[in-house]
């Protein structure tokens, strides 16, 4: 078992964590700022991989169908175990809003596809890409609606998901299989090569988003949201996870795909989203570090598990 994790360490968390670093270095010593990056990472990087993936996955409708089905069931059953703990540990309503955004937050982007990718091949990958276009579309929905539903509106929810590039892309993917279209080869090679800088790009932006987390010291109350946090996303999301994949009747490569990706640390919009709902935004943003820092400990062990 021991043997097994320090493998899987470093065959996929020693790759992940190199672009990690260098991304944290630059943004200590050479200043380097990530709203440039993040623009390339929204409009040119994410579409092509989205777009790249959906045309050449291996994947049946069912297994979309599934996907779709296990990130709502999922993400209603961490957001009412976020409720059950705010009231249970009596936080104010702004800290459990934040509880909340980490709970169902996941960066099963930036850091779940290159990580899926290393750890089960372009065949995880093919999945890993449904699951994150319903994220995408599920968690800029319901999820911001469950942290702010008193600022949020349909018509909102619309918007904020339409303003994804990569949504156009899988649209735009949906559409080239289902006609049958064929590009030419250039056009093809062209959209593969973007494809593949990704995972470096974005891994250096997380690098990057993690150093600029700024260290707060917190009152007696404040650290109650904290551990809350850092305990539904470190050890109740993938039990919920596993327990969600096991009512669907979720097996083989799929399960221990959606089940690595739901495990995933708190994502770096969850501090945003924070901020502009004020939802504990110091909280979350510490939240966000520490899970990631973390999850080079417990995803290892989940994928040795799964496999």
């Amino acid at each position: 078992m021991i043997q097994s994790v320090l493998t899987t360490l470093f065959q996929v968390i020693v790759p992940l964590s190199i672009p990690v670093i260098v991304g944290a270095l630059l943004a200590k010593y050479k200043n380097l700022e990530t709203k440039p990056l993040l623009t390339l990472y929204l409009y040119y990087l994410s579409p092509a991989i989205i777009y790249q993936t959906l045309t050449t996955a291996e994947i049946s409708f069912s297994e979309v169908y599934t996907t779709f089905g296990v990130s709502i069931v999922n993400l209603i059953m961490l957001w009412a175990v976020a409720n059950l703990i705010g009231r249970l540990l009596k936080l104010s309503a702004s800290e459990t809003a934040g509880l909340t955004l980490v709970s169902t937050f996941t960066n099963s982007v930036n850091y779940g596809l290159p990580l899926v990718l290393l750890a089960f091949g372009k065949l995880g990958l093919d999945k890993a890409s449904v699951y994150v276009i319903a994220q995408m579309i599920i968690v800029n929905t319901i999820g911001i609606y469950f942290a702010a539903r008193s600022q949020f509106s349909i018509k909102q929810a619309i918007r904020s998901v339409f303003s994804l590039p990569a949504i156009y892309a899988a649209i735009a993917a949906v559409i080239v299989r289902s006609l049958d279209i064929h590009f030419p080869a250039g056009v093809q090679k062209g959209i593969a090569m973007i494809a593949e800088a990704y995972s470096p790009v974005v891994l250096a932006i997380l690098g990057a988003q993690m150093a600029s987390v700024k260290k707060t010291v917190f009152d007696p109350g404040v650290q109650k949201a904290f551990w809350a946090g850092m305990t539904v996303r470190l050890i109740l999301s993938p039990l919920i996870a596993c327990l969600v994949l096991t009512m669907l009747h979720v097996q083989g490569m799929l399960f221990s795909v959606l089940l690595i990706l739901a495990s995933m640390p708190a994502a770096v919009n969850a501090g945003i989203l924070a901020e502009r709902f004020q939802a504990a935004p110091q909280v979350v943003t510490k939240c966000i570090l520490w899970t990631t820092l973390a999850s080079f400990i417990v995803l290892p062990l989940l994928i040795v598990i799964v496999k």
